[in-house]
């Protein structure tokens, strides 16, 4: 999806600005620089999170411009008039290594490194997370759904409750994430979605009665038609009157698509109505159920034995409740060649030092078993066991194991250098790589920890800078 926002230099925080216009004054606009983002946490609770956004935050980088508008927006603010004649040329000219869209990760691992001049990449920052943090976070939420529903229909119907425009990224992210279609139309056309909808309880209120409210949707929308049948009382009308019409589009050469519950006891009335259908010889007509659906109650429904097809979900997929929010971060990890390290009174907040990549492990299965991260320079070959990142009496032999390097250069010097993919391709890639995982990892109650280790090279260069400080102090 292309960015029409003519402002979208200014998409970004103010101290990124404040800190880049630092950078310049201070003759540092040379420096280079690393920049590793990373999550320290899956969502909702889970054993791993998907990897979504990058497309687009690839054509937002291309777009991070500053048209003459910014520039004096900026200088209203006070900011100073030769870092704006800088910025009125400025053009992200980095590097970035990432996993292909769609792939699993976990925490803490650096997902995505930023290489650059310590102006272009302090710049990136905010448009980094904004971008991938939200995908990422909808698109994990949608792959849970996609794991209660099974080979059942799910729709994401979250447009009027999402959070303004983030619902455009946030029904692409869920498509990748495993949902068939979406309510919105607009992603839908940005993004060759599938869309889908039916009718509101509105229109069947705004005729003189039900039955026909249904012939007159049916006779408009002959082609996927599917009602809505709790308006009123769902198995003393709502279905019966769903039956007849769908024998009325019969002698037409048309068929009913489906029937739709909104409110009640989706279980009960789902498997009440199953019986009326297919006493009436509409075993086709699928039930779609809707209201205030989450992977939780899926799960239930399907566990009462519910006769449902298919599943729309609105709140819950676009907003990522429970979790409002993927907790990543950018973290700088190198200045000038030089290693860099944050401290933190919390170990599981000191960031790992220098310029790294991540491989992945494999079992005998072709299962997923490991992930490490190592420096960028260190020979796979050479590395047979990997540290937990906390405690190094932890570990795990990896020598003789499949392996493969997950990050790769996908962006430089202002051109993208990964293919482009549909999204249908990028959800298939999903599918693929969380097929790879075992039951354990998928589980939504204490999911197994999947492996996530250091290796010893790191591990010593951490140590390094550790005693480097305090000897400072």
């Amino acid at each position: 999806m292309k960015s029409t926002n003519k402002f979208s230099g200014l998409y970004t925080d103010q101290y990124q600005l404040s800190m880049a216009e630092g950078y310049f004054l201070a003759g540092r606009g040379t420096d280079s620089v690393n920049f590793d983002y990373f999550f320290r946490k899956n969502p909702f609770g889970g054993g791993f999170t998907i990897f979504a956004g990058l497309q687009d935050l690839f054509e937002m980088i291309e777009d991070f411009r500053f048209n003459s508008e910014a520039i004096d927006f900026l200088h209203k603010r006070g900011f100073h008039s030769s870092f704006l004649d800088y910025l009125k040329d400025f053009k992200f000219k980095g590097t970035l290594h990432a996993p292909q869209e769609g792939e699993v990760v976990f925490p803490n691992e650096p997902t995505i490194t930023v290489e650059g001049n310590i102006i272009e990449a302090q710049l990136l920052e905010t448009l980094l997370l904004n971008t991938i943090n939200y995908q990422s976070l909808i698109a994990t939420k949608a792959n849970r759904l996609r794991h209660s529903a099974g080979d059942r229909g799910v729709m994401e119907f979250g447009m009027r409750r999402a959070q303004g425009w983030a619902v455009i990224h946030g029904s692409r992210a869920a498509v990748i994430g495993g949902v068939d279609s979406t309510s919105n139309v607009l992603s839908a056309y940005l993004y060759g979605l599938e869309s889908s909808g039916t009718q509101a309880h509105s229109w069947i209120q705004s005729f003189k009665d039900e039955i026909t409210a249904f012939r007159v949707y049916a006779e408009t929308r002959p082609k996927n038609c599917v009602l809505l049948v709790d308006t009123y009382h769902t198995l003393n009308s709502g279905v019966p009157n769903a039956i007849v019409v769908a024998k009325e589009m019969e002698k037409k050469g048309e068929r009913l698509s489906g029937i739709r519950l909104d409110s009640g006891d989706l279980a009960y009335l789902s498997k009440k109505a199953r019986i009326m259908l297919d006493d009436a010889g509409l075993r086709g007509v699928k039930i779609i159920a809707s209201n205030q659906l989450d992977e939780y109650i899926i799960k239930s429904l399907i566990d009462q034995g519910a006769k449902i097809d298919a599943f729309g979900v609105g709140t819950s997929l676009i907003t990522g409740r429970e979790d409002g929010a993927l907790d990543g971060v950018y973290k700088l990890s190198q200045v000038n060649q030089r290693p860099t390290i944050k401290l933190s009174e919390d170990v599981y907040k000191l960031t790992l030092p220098g310029k790294k990549k991540i491989v992945r492990y494999y079992n005998g299965e072709n299962k997923l078993y490991a992930d490490a991260i190592v420096l960028a320079e260190e020979n796979l070959s050479e590395i047979d066991t990997i540290y937990h990142p906390q405690y190094a009496d932890k570990k795990s032999d990896v020598s003789g194991l499949k392996s493969e390097v997950l990050v790769s250069k996908v962006f430089e010097n202002g051109k993208v250098l990964a293919p482009k993919k549909e999204v249908r391709e990028i959800s298939e890639y999903r599918k693929y790589r969380v097929s790879q995982l075992s039951e354990e990892h998928k589980r939504f109650e204490f999911p197994h920890i999947y492996k996530v280790g250091l290796s010893d090279a790191l591990i010593k260069l951490r140590e390094k800078l550790l005693a480097d400080i305090k000897k400072k102090k």
